[in-house]
């Protein structure tokens, strides 16, 4: 199977003992505590998955800005973009060596993790404004991941953690969240070696569908892992239970049995485009895929990004900086002409008009009032849980 990112091993931060995280639980309660902002319990969330192997935890300042700078840890580890833990007021954890991480998100913030701080430091505005521009490639509070970011605070606390759960995350998800190490397990027990993995934030329509059965057929893989972000995403997106439910039923009827896997991780989203692209890389190396599908605009927002400067990056990277390789894929569509879902760069005979091609908005006004998308677009009963969210919502 494919080594893990930087290591010989998985790096999880999650205390399996239940013994020691009995104890670590008690002594958090006693300890000075700080109430984490969504992204950065993410980031926990994701280390004690050992998804974010080999780091045991948040990042400095010197390797933060070494990272948007170069991305390479100051130590010289591949890594495009900073694992932090942004903090607004830290008057809460002044001069305590260790403090109780708490989850934003559920009811009475429990403890999520305990923290080792090597040091809390303040970053400038300059800072911030050349991390934010290496990150997202832009400036513009406008954008989503622009506007979170600068919203988290101006203090850098750095240090190793122990966690201690996987928030909401195990809990709501409990079908779907599977940590780094679960995903290689399925994948060794399955017998896989060339592992494709397709990373989703939406709910999947035929040409997705498509575009996982082109790359398992033109890599020769075994299987398919479907790996959907399962944290917060921005106004407007697919609610993540929903967009599961979409998924599982997709596969359950027009893939072939034993093909794929459906899984979640628990990360916000970013929509950081080709740093984003990078990451997604990392992760998916470090749960065992050998593969990433990279398609059109993968991980963008809006017109921020070029729609392919998500597959371009990968080919600035040196030969040491990833083992997992990526699939480049074009925008798939329907053609009218081969009966058939194609990508678009290998049909250049075809015109726009010989491409059965809706817009988003266009897709949730007719799923708003209860119409069914063309067939050629997106399977009927994916169609109709989509239909009953948005009938739900209105």
């Amino acid at each position: 199977m494919i080594q893990p990112h930087g290591a010989d091993a998985l790096n999880p931060r999650f205390v399996s003992d239940e013994a020691t995280r009995a104890a670590l639980i008690a002594e958090a309660n006693q300890l000075p505590s700080l109430v984490l902002n969504s992204a950065a319990a993410a980031n926990a969330v994701m280390l004690g998955a050992g998804y974010f192997t080999p780091l045991d935890g948040y990042m400095n300042l010197d390797d933060a800005l070494s990272v948007c700078r170069e991305m390479r840890t100051t130590d010289g580890l591949f890594w495009p973009v900073p694992v932090l833990n942004l903090v607004d007021d830290v008057a809460s954890i002044a001069n305590a060596e260790r403090i109780a991480l708490r989850d934003p998100n559920r009811d009475g913030n429990p403890v999520l993790a305990v923290m080792h701080v090597q040091s809390i430091e303040v970053a400038s505005e300059a800072m911030l404004d050349e991390m934010t521009q290496q990150i997202f490639g832009t400036l513009d509070a406008a954008h989503p991941g622009v506007a979170v970011f600068r919203s988290l605070g101006r203090h850098v606390v750095s240090g190793p953690v122990q966690v201690l759960d996987y928030s909401y995350f195990a809990t709501e998800f409990g079908d779907t969240f599977r940590t780094a190490m679960e995903i290689r397990e399925a994948i060794a027990a399955r017998g896989w070696r060339r592992v494709v993995a397709f990373q989703t934030r939406n709910p999947m329509h035929l040409a997705h569908e498509e575009l996982c059965k082109m790359a398992m057929e033109r890599l020769d893989a075994d299987g398919v892992v479907i790996h959907m972000l399962l944290g917060r995403v921005k106004p407007g997106d697919v609610p993540a239970a929903v967009r599961d439910a979409c998924i599982r039923r997709m596969v359950e009827l027009y893939f072939p049995a034993n093909s794929v896997i459906v899984s979640g991780y628990g990360f916000d989203m970013l929509y950081a485009g080709p740093r984003e692209a990078l990451l997604h890389a990392v992760f998916r190396q470090n749960m065992g895929a050998t593969h990433l599908i990279v398609g059109r605009d993968h991980a963008g927002v809006g017109d921020y990004y070029g729609p392919f400067d998500a597959q371009a990056v990968f080919d600035t990277l040196p030969d040491d900086a990833l083992e997992i390789e990526i699939f480049a894929a074009d925008h798939t569509a329907w053609s009218k002409k081969l009966n058939r879902v194609v990508m678009m760069r290998e049909a250049p005979d075809h015109s726009a008009d010989d491409f059965v091609l809706l817009s988003g908005t266009r897709v949730r006004e007719m799923l708003a009032d209860g119409i069914l998308p063309p067939a050629e677009f997106a399977r009927p009963e994916v169609a109709q849980i989509l239909i009953e969210h948005y009938r739900a919502s209105a």
